[in-house]
């Protein structure tokens, strides 16, 4: 029998969500993860995983070229939005390192066989249907009744290299961000052909 939680058919086998091509996670992709645990499990998520997390996050962009505008740590699952930078990005390799070196910090729960993701698209990645999104994730802890404000929420924020007290609620944020964005873009990284 298969350990509770994951996902089997009725034949014991594994259950794998389908996936895109694999061009739709390299080069400038925008896609937003989410990585449930196993049965929802909570109890794991304090300020030593937060810490964690982020450095983790900071090798991970670093690895491949990726950056984080907005992440938001839920109690039983976590979500985040990776941009591509360079045409060498890869995000499903990327997610492959951060979920290997991130699972040990659960400190016992586990992450479902795979993460969810959704790659945006071109009307999604418009710079207010992009913050929109954005601020769907950010204000997860709210919708579940967790915090009256955004604000109040210790496990949120953004991974930007180099920016480490760049945070989604400041005034400027947005401004900063597509600025911080442009100069770390490199020119060629949308030159991936992706199948229709």
């Amino acid at each position: 029998m298969a350990p509770r939680g994951k996902l089997r058919d009725p034949d014991d086998r594994p259950i794998f969500l389908p996936r895109l091509a694999r061009e739709q996670y390299q080069g400038d992709a925008i896609i937003h993860w989410s990585l449930p645990i196993f049965d929802r499990t909570t109890g794991w998520l304090n300020d030593t995983f937060h810490g964690r997390f982020r450095e983790l996050m900071q090798h991970t962009a670093a690895r491949e070229g990726l950056i984080c505008p907005v992440y938001c740590l839920m109690p039983d699952h976590l979500h985040l939005i990776w941009m591509g930078l360079r045409r060498d990005t890869d995000q499903k390799n990327g997610m492959a390192f951060l979920r290997t070196h991130l699972e040990p910090e659960l400190r016992g729960p586990k992450f479902q066989p795979q993460a969810h993701d959704h790659v945006l698209r071109d009307n999604e990645k418009q710079q207010i249907e992009f913050a929109r999104a954005c601020f769907y994730i950010f204000a997860n802890p709210l919708r579940a009744g967790l915090v009256n404000d955004c604000a109040h929420w210790a496990y949120s924020g953004s991974v930007v290299p180099g920016y480490p007290r760049l945070h989604p609620l400041e005034p400027e944020f947005w401004n900063r961000f597509w600025r911080i964005y442009a100069r770390a873009r490199q020119p060629d990284a949308g030159e991936i052909r992706r199948p229709l």
